[in-house]
């Protein structure tokens, strides 16, 4: 317990009372808790991930209802089920889906952020949601939910990469992120070992196999994004370490952070400048 002649503060990391004059958490070791950036930097806690499970998943059907009701002609019924309600290129490329079209021909790097919440119909959005779920709870449990939204940011972008360089004209959807949590959990499985490990490993191997399989037999399906964000998934998992190796440090949480910002400044200038073109029209 902290002494009366010294002023008491929470661990920025470990969130318990200790003395404000420490020089570590005496519970999680943090050095100098007192620190002001720390104190910032530790303050956006999310707890198990799932809030911002939860609104990563509000984001992309926001972002498919809009995209909707940018070009309503689009909202009509199709015959094949994988292209009901699709949005049109057009409202597409506006809200920031990316390829060598978008990157090329109008210099929309930023596109590689923002393409990962957009989807081309109520089944894909609605498939890529249910795996984000469930994928996105166990790796938060894994890596804990700042290094979980780092490797999923990340891997979309470098899925998307992977697209562009293969020459792909235009790509969207989270499935490249999503292919990064498989690449992660599945780097999980192989480093842990032991029991817990190989379950791991068998049940997202699973995955990983029904995803190429899907992208062999169904057309249209951007393979590229699928193994690139798979790699890059499992790479980025490597580097940052997982919870029972690594525990979250400080810059983990400054680089999910600014992972964050930085997607959501994209996601913005592509929604504002979407109904600025609107209003021009």
């Amino acid at each position: 317990m902290p002494s009366k002649s010294s002023k008491a503060l929470i661990c920025p990391r470990c969130r318990r009372l200790i003395n404000g004059d420490e020089k570590h958490c005496p519970f999680c070791g943090l050095p100098n808790p007192a620190s002001g950036w720390k104190r910032y930097v530790f303050a956006f806690n999310m707890d198990d991930g799932s809030m911002l499970i939860t609104w990563i998943i509000r984001i992309n059907l926001a972002l498919f209802a809009l995209s909707l009701f940018i070009d309503p002609r689009s909202m009509g019924m199709s015959y094949n089920p994988l292209h009901m309600l699709s949005p049109s290129n057009h409202s597409l490329i506006l809200l920031g889906a990316t390829g060598s079209l978008p990157i090329d021909s109008y210099g929309r790097w930023w596109s590689l952020l923002t393409a990962g919440f957009l989807h081309g119909g109520i089944l894909h959005v609605g498939f890529n949601m249910l795996a984000f779920y469930q994928l996105g709870t166990l790796a938060s449990r894994i890596y804990g939910p700042f290094r979980m939204v780092l490797i999923y940011l990340g891997a979309g972008v470098c899925g998307f990469g992977a697209s562009y360089l293969s020459g792909v004209p235009l790509t969207i959807g989270a499935s490249a992120a999503v292919c990064g949590l498989i690449g992660a959990t599945l780097y999980y499985g192989k480093s842990r070992g032991g029991i817990w490990g190989q379950v791991i490993w068998r049940q997202i191997g699973g995955w990983a196999l029904g995803i190429f399989a899907f992208g062999l037999i169904v057309p249209g399906i951007d393979n590229w994004a699928h193994v690139g964000g798979m790699l890059s998934g499992a790479l980025i998992a490597w580097l940052v370490g997982y919870e029972e190796k690594r525990k979250t440090s400080a810059v983990h949480r400054a680089l999910a952070i600014v992972s964050i910002l930085a997607t959501g400044l994209a996601l913005a200038w592509a929604v504002l400048s979407t109904f600025y073109l609107m209003l021009l029209a």
